[in-house]
C-alpha cells in the first residue's frame, strides 16, 4: 500500500484533535461539510437539468415528429403517396399526415385559443405517450364531430368527456357583409395528459377528414410528421426526404424547431455546473487552511518524528493522508446524499409543499407538471473525480511544508 500502518495511525490521530486543538478540528469539519454539500448540490442540479431536457424532449417528440415536411407556400396535395415513400426510408417508424390550424374554443365554462391538429385515429392513439395518459373510448374518435382535448384545456373550458365545445376559425366565410368566422360544435371524445403544460392546455385533436373539411383543405394537409427510431438520425433522413420531394417541400426538424429552447437549457446547465463547482473549491481552500494550521501546531511533533527516523516522504504522506481523508469522506457522503435526494426529489417537493402550503413548481412556468430528475452515472463519476482532485490538490502544499520543516529550527526554542 502507498501508506503504511504508522503513517495511517499518525494521520488519523492528528484528525482527532484534542481540546486545545479543537479550532483546527472545527475548520476540518466545515471543510468536510462544504465538500459534501457541494458534491450533493452539484449532483442534484445536474440530475434536474438532465431530467428537464429528457422529459421535455420526450414529450415534445411524443406530440411532434422528429421531422416535419411542409408544402412550399401551399398545403401538401397528394400526401399519401409521399408519406408512403417516406415510410420506406431506413430508420423511419411512423409517418403521420396532419392538418393543422388555429381556433378559438368556447363552451359554457369559458373560451380560449387553441391549436387543432387533424390526424387519423390510428396514427394518434397508437402513440405511447397517448396510450398511457388517454381518458375516453378510442372508438369515439371518429366521424365529423369528435375531438380530443388536453386535460388542462378541458378544465379551463369546464367540459368533460361527452360534453360539447364550439370551435371558431379566424379564416371565415366571405359574405356581402364581410368575412364571417366559421363556427361549429364538436363532442369531446376524450382527454389526454402528456405532462407538458403547453400541450395539455392548448391542443385539440380531431379526425383528419373532419379537420380537412373544417379548415377547407380538400385532399391536402398542412404537413407530414416523420418519427424516427433515433433522434440523431435526423441529418441523413432529412437528406433522403429532400431527395424524394425535391424543391416542392420545406423540411424542418426538431432541432431547428426547438434550438433556442434546448440551447438555453444547455447554457444554464453549464453555468450552474461552474457556479456550484466553486462551492467545492471554497471547501478545498478550507482544507488548505486547516492543514497549514495543523502543520504549524504540530511543528514540535514533526521535529521529534524526524529525529526518530521518519523521512521527509513519511511526513509528507502523513499530512497528505490527513487532508485527503477529509476530501474523500466529504465526497462519499455528498455523493450518497445527492443521489438519494435526486432519486426522491418529487416526493421531497410534495412533502415541502404540504408543509408550507405553497406550490414550488408551477407547471405554467416550468412546462412540466412534475419535477424531473435523471441521474447519469457518467456525470456522477465526473463530479466525484473533480471533488477528489480538488481535495488532493489542496493537501499538496501543506504536506510539502510539513516535509520541508527543519527539526533543528522547530526545536530551537522548545
Amino acid at each position: 500500500m502507498i501508506f503504511n500502518s504508522f503513517e495511517r495511525m499518525v494521520a488519523f490521530r492528528y484528525l482527532r484533535a484534542r481540546r486545545k486543538e479543537g479550532f483546527i478540528s472545527v475548520i476540518a469539519g466545515f471543510s468536510l461539510a462544504g465538500i459534501g454539500l457541494g458534491v450533493a448540490t452539484l449532483i442534484v442540479v445536474m440530475a434536474v437539468m438532465n431530467g428537464f431536457r429528457h422529459e421535455l424532449l420526450g414529450r415534445i417528440l411524443g406530440i411532434n415528429g422528429h421531422i416535419g415536411v411542409y408544402g412550399s407556400g401551399a398545403p401538401l396535395t397528394g400526401f399519401d403517396p409521399l408519406a408512403e415513400s417516406i415510410r420506406k426510408l431506413p430508420g423511419v417508424t411512423k409517418v403521420i399526415p396532419t392538418a393543422e390550424g388555429q381556433v378559438f374554443a368556447t363552451s359554457a365554462g369559458g373560451g380560449t385559443g387553441a391549436i387543432v391538429r387533424g390526424v387519423r385515429a390510428g396514427d394518434l392513439l397508437t402513440r405511447p405517450i397517448f396510450q398511457k395518459k388517454y381518458r375516453g373510448n378510442p372508438a369515439d374518435f371518429a366521424g365529423d364531430d369528435a375531438v380530443i382535448l388536453g386535460k388542462r384545456l378541458a378544465e379551463k373550458l369546464g367540459v368533460r368527456v361527452g360534453d360539447s365545445v364550439s370551435l371558431i376559425s379566424p379564416k371565415g366565410n366571405a359574405t356581402a357583409f364581410g368575412t364571417v368566422p366559421r363556427m361549429r360544435g364538436y363532442k369531446v371524445a376524450g382527454t389526454f395528459d402528456v405532462g407538458m403544460f403547453e400541450y395539455d392546455s392548448g391542443f385539440i385533436f380531431m379526425p383528419l377528414e373532419a379537420a380537412q373539411t373544417y379548415f377547407r383543405l380538400p385532399d391536402s394537409v398542412t404537413q407530414i410528421e416523420v418519427f424516427l427510431e433515433n433522434p440523431d438520425m435526423v441529418p441523413e433522413t432529412r437528406k433522403a426526404i429532400w431527395d424524394i420531394t425535391g424543391s416542392n417541400a420545406t423540411i424542418y426538424d426538431w432541432q431547428q424547431a426547438n434550438a433556442n429552447f434546448f440551447n438555453a437549457i444547455q447554457v444554464e446547465r453549464n453555468v450552474m455546473f461552474l457556479i456550484l463547482t466553486l462551492i467545492i473549491l471554497v471547501a478545498a481552500f478550507n482544507i488548505i487552511s486547516s492543514l497549514i494550521m495543523l502543520v504549524k501546531d504540530k511543528g514540535r511533533d514533526i521535529a521529534i518524528l524526524r529525529t526518530m527516523g521518519a523521512t521527509r516522504g513519511m511526513i509528507l504522506r502523513i499530512f497528505f493522508l490527513a487532508g485527503a481523508s477529509v476530501g474523500v469522506v466529504g465526497t462519499v457522503a455528498g455523493t450518497l446524499l445527492g443521489v438519494a435526494f435526486a432519486s426522491n426529489i418529487e416526493n421531497i417537493r410534495q412533502f415541502i409543499q404540504s408543509i408550507i402550503g405553497r406550490e414550488l413548481f408551477a407547471a405554467e412556468i416550468y412546462f412540466l407538471t412534475q419535477l424531473p430528475a435523471r441521474v447519469e452515472t457518467g456525470e456522477v463519476v465526473t463530479v466525484v473525480l473533480m471533488a477528489l482532485g480538488l481535495s488532493f490538490a489542496a493537501t499538496i502544499y501543506p504536506a510539502w511544508r510539513a516535509a520541508k520543516l527543519d527539526p533543528v529550527e522547530a526545536l530551537r526554542y522548545e
